[in-house]
């Protein structure tokens, strides 16, 4: 009996376009799930990082993708919980089994650590398939079940009525999510968000907001910022000049104590001094946490951070258990999507004008926007 295939967008080299293909399709082994994939994200620096033009090494060919919404299709022996037909959210960070200190970005980069190659170049390259494609395989931790009655009901049946596209958002505001509850950010709290006018940054407004936290979004975009302000009285918000450490950190002082600062610098904000002004206003024993992509070095106060015991650390993406709570906090209404929270797709494609989709992606003015591709 000839193999069931299924079409799939297969990069071969950075330096030649991407191609739909027949290939066979995936089937679920112990430890994995295959998904049919509804809609998958494109990210903003899609373009960039497939033509080789950002710094998110992967091997080729390779079947691309990032995070989706799909229905599970098969599962491995193993699965415990998870079944055919069921509604998920299809997570992009794959961790080692063995060691999740080694991980890859499903269909995107491969690990930090030399081990954490093995995965991309091994298990989840070969015998698998990212999600720009009809079916893919994936690990059993990487699929988040929906309570689909719950998201997609109509309110008049206890449902909040998102649809496929409005779910998609998940994705967005993962990272946030992760970045925040890391930082241990509480209800009362009044957290940093610089800068707020981006994709992640304005997540993470939404997000701290609905953990019940008061917000200074910070950032140069002032009319960005105004829109920001019309979000809820628990945010405040100040435009930065970037180039003048106290004038900003006195800006920032006139809302009171600051417990956190949540950082989402993009790769061409090395020369901004905003991290050493949001770190000065930090109170004793607060707290930052750096999630941007600033790809230099960038100046830092010291003696300040040692003389208050602030706590600064790094994050790259999030834990599982991050996913689920996201989640939660969507399924209990605390935090919206879709048109409720002013969200909107810009477009959405097939495999075939996946060029496009890159493009329109790369124009995104920032958070709320987004585009996918429909298998």
């Amino acid at each position: 009996m000839a193999s069931e295939t299924h079409r799939a967008l297969i990069l071969t080299s950075t330096s030649t376009p991407a191609s739909v293909e027949n290939v066979p399709k995936p089937r679920a082994t112990p430890g994995s799930a295959v998904v049919r994939i509804i809609v998958a994200n494109v990210l903003p620096y899609a373009r960039a990082i497939y033509s080789g033009n950002r710094d998110a090494p992967f091997p080729t060919p390779l079947v691309i993708g990032s995070t989706a919404i799909g229905r599970v299709d098969s599962v491995g022996p193993d699965a415990s919980c998870l079944s055919q037909g069921q509604l998920v959210w299809v997570g992009c960070m794959i961790r080692a089994r063995d060691d999740p200190n080694n991980s890859i970005l499903f269909g995107y980069r491969t690990g930090p650590t030399e081990a954490g190659k093995k995965l991309i170049e091994g298990e989840w390259r070969d015998a698998t398939y990212a999600t720009y494609a009809k079916f893919a395989k994936v690990p059993l931790e990487n699929c988040y079940i929906l309570n689909e009655r719950r998201l997609m009901s109509s309110p008049t049946d206890g449902g909040l009525g998102y649809s496929y596209d409005d779910l998609s958002f998940l994705s967005i505001h993962f990272l946030a999510y992760g970045g925040l509850r890391d930082l241990n950010v509480q209800a009362g709290e009044t957290i940093i968000v610089a800068p707020a006018t981006g994709s992640f940054g304005g997540a993470a407004v939404r997000v701290a907001l609905a953990l019940g936290a008061r917000v200074i979004a910070a950032g140069r975009n002032l009319d960005k910022l105004k829109s920001i302000a019309e979000i809820s009285d628990m945010v405040e918000i100040v435009q930065l000049k970037g180039d003048d450490v106290q004038a900003d950190a006195l800006k920032l002082m006139s809302f009171g104590v600051v417990d956190a600062f949540l950082d989402f610098s993009l790769p061409e904000a090395g020369n901004s001094t905003h991290i050493e002004s949001c770190l000065t206003v930090l109170k004793i024993k607060g707290r930052a946490a750096l999630m941007g992509g600033v790809r230099g070095r960038v100046s830092i106060p010291y003696f300040l951070i040692m003389f208050k015991s602030l706590q600064l650390r790094g994050n790259f993406m999030c834990e599982r258990d991050h996913a689920w709570g996201l989640i939660k906090l969507c399924e209990q209404g605390l935090l919206k999507l879709g048109s409720s929270a002013m969200h909107s797709i810009l477009g959405k494609y097939p495999l075939e004008e996946y060029e496009k989709a890159f493009e329109v992606a790369g124009k995104t003015p920032g958070y709320g926007a987004q585009v996918l591709l429909a298998p």
